[in-house]
């Protein structure tokens, strides 16, 4: 069965009263929810409430970061989570950024491919109820056993840019879950995590702007390029997918404090690639080259214009 996401809490709402667009997600053909944890919503409380308006729609977080939640709480919170939606699933989890970690929640940002290894060894046997007291090389845990495990299984899901994080995510994960990508990029990335077997999940959340006013997408769409791509990993990302010399001036007007600078250095052949963008049978295409290449779940991210209701019915897999 293809899988088809989408990416919560939708914006226009709070999400608490987007309980029949949730319904209405899961008739139009949309297989999943996912969720993520930035600057908005928890990842769970969405996918929670999600598991009670629409269960046949799975859940999965994209991502937990796992050091702004201890590991046992992680655990905690995916059991809880998997026996709310009655298995229907899926715990991501991923080093974030430095953003996110240490400027907004105060934890220092190291050792990110050891943290991610060490909490996913971790979870695997913490949701099996079995006690657990390890040294790892990240962190320790003294004699932590989940009470309740779900009698589910949990897939775990790493996010994954570079080699090293992929190939974690195929050898030891269920899958990878990638973002900030052209569709050509998923040639590159998926080979890494397919090492582990053919079969690992790969979840992509895509950026998705349906409007037919390009320059208008491409201004928007150099905001997010700029606010994301200057974060260190991602730069680094870019930088082995080859497009060191395409970014070069904008991370060097950025590093300068030339904020205005660096978005006028980002080609529009940049954003193209980046950002979906254009009327929705479009979208839909370029959708698709991310399935053919070798995503296996797509996670459409709505960027916030116009009607998101209007986008994600444009966008439905029936």
């Amino acid at each position: 069965m293809q899988r088809y996401g989408i990416t919560v809490p939708l914006t226009g709402k709070s999400f608490s009263e987007q309980r029949d667009w949730i319904i209405e997600l899961a008739d139009l053909g949309y297989t999943d929810l996912w969720s993520a944890e930035v600057d908005n919503v928890d990842a769970f409380t969405p996918l929670v409430l999600a598991s009670q308006w629409a269960p046949s729609l799975r859940l999965g977080t994209a991502i937990v970061p796992v050091y702004t939640r201890g590991p046992a709480l992680i655990a905690q919170s995916a059991a809880s989570a998997s026996m709310a939606s009655a298995g229907n699933f899926v715990l991501g989890i991923g080093a974030s950024s430095n953003v996110i970690v240490e400027r907004w929640n105060a934890v220092p940002f190291e050792q990110p491919y050891q943290r991610v290894r060490d909490t996913l060894r971790f979870v695997r046997t913490a949701l099996t109820g079995e006690k657990v007291k390890e040294e790892y090389e990240t962190f320790s845990v003294n004699g932590f056993r989940l009470t309740t495990p779900s009698p589910h299984p949990i897939p775990i899901l790493v996010a994954a840019l570079r080699p090293g994080m992929l190939r974690l995510a195929g050898r030891e994960g269920d899958g990878a879950i990638i973002n900030w990508l052209s569709p050509d990029d998923v040639r590159t990335v998926v080979p890494h995590v397919h090492e582990g077997g053919p079969d690992k999940e790969i979840v992509a959340r895509i950026f998705v702007l349906l409007t037919d006013d390009a320059d208008m997408a491409r201004g928007i769409g150099r905001q997010m390029i700029a606010a994301y791509l200057n974060v260190p990993v991602y730069a680094a990302f870019h930088e082995w997918l080859g497009r060191g010399d395409v970014l070069g001036p904008m991370w060097d007007a950025w590093k300068a404090g030339d904020r205005k600078g660096a978005l006028a250095t980002i080609p529009d052949s940049v954003v193209d690639e980046l950002i979906v963008h254009g009327p929705p049978e479009r979208c839909r295409e370029v959708i698709g080259r991310y399935i053919e290449n070798g995503v296996t779940t797509p996670a459409p991210a709505i960027v916030s214009f116009g009607d998101p209701q209007e986008a994600y019915r444009a966008l439905a897999p029936r």
